[in-house]
């Protein structure tokens, strides 16, 4: 294997999860939907809102990267859901399949042995696919570590009740 093949490898690891952090489907399986709406006590985090957060956040480093016509949305309202929405069974499922889906784009575009992962993206210089990867990577493992913690924490209130 050459070393091209081997960092793209360890990319894609990053990406998918495992090694050092949780998978994401571990996370959320078996999450229950009575409590996706379930503030964290002391702030407005739920689980479907940190994980639509990390959705959009997703979905615009992917659509940065590949397209040079993207506009992100406004910082950093545009990267959580309006405040005070509630989801229901239809918006968690779309909020996950988001996830995976963009997850996938990225993952296609680092394995694309014509993705150059160092050379600078054309529409802004400053960025590499390399480094929006390890962006993306570092943010999921970021907020799916919260994820676990609020899902713990909120799962451990209704224990208690």
């Amino acid at each position: 294997m050459n070393n091209s093949n081997v960092v793209r490898k360890q990319f894609l690891d990053l990406l998918r999860g495992g090694n050092a952090h949780q998978h994401f489907a571990q996370a959320t399986d078996k999450f229950s939907m009575a409590l996706i709406n379930t503030k964290l006590p002391g702030s407005d985090y739920t689980a479907w809102r940190l994980l639509e957060h990390m959705r959009i956040a997703q979905w615009d480093i992917v659509e940065f990267t590949r397209n040079a016509q993207h506009v992100s949305p406004p910082w950093p309202q545009g990267y959580w859901p309006a405040a005070g929405k509630t989801a229901d069974a239809q918006d968690w499922a779309q909020t996950l399949a988001g996830l995976h889906s963009d997850l996938d784009a990225m993952c296609a575009l680092v394995a694309d042995p014509h993705t150059d992962l160092s050379t600078p993206l054309a529409h802004a210089p400053e960025y590499t696919v390399a480094r929006e990867a390890l962006v993306l990577a570092d943010h999921n493992a970021y907020h799916l570590g919260e994820f676990g913690l609020l899902r713990g924490i909120i799962e451990a209130g209704q224990t208690a009740r």
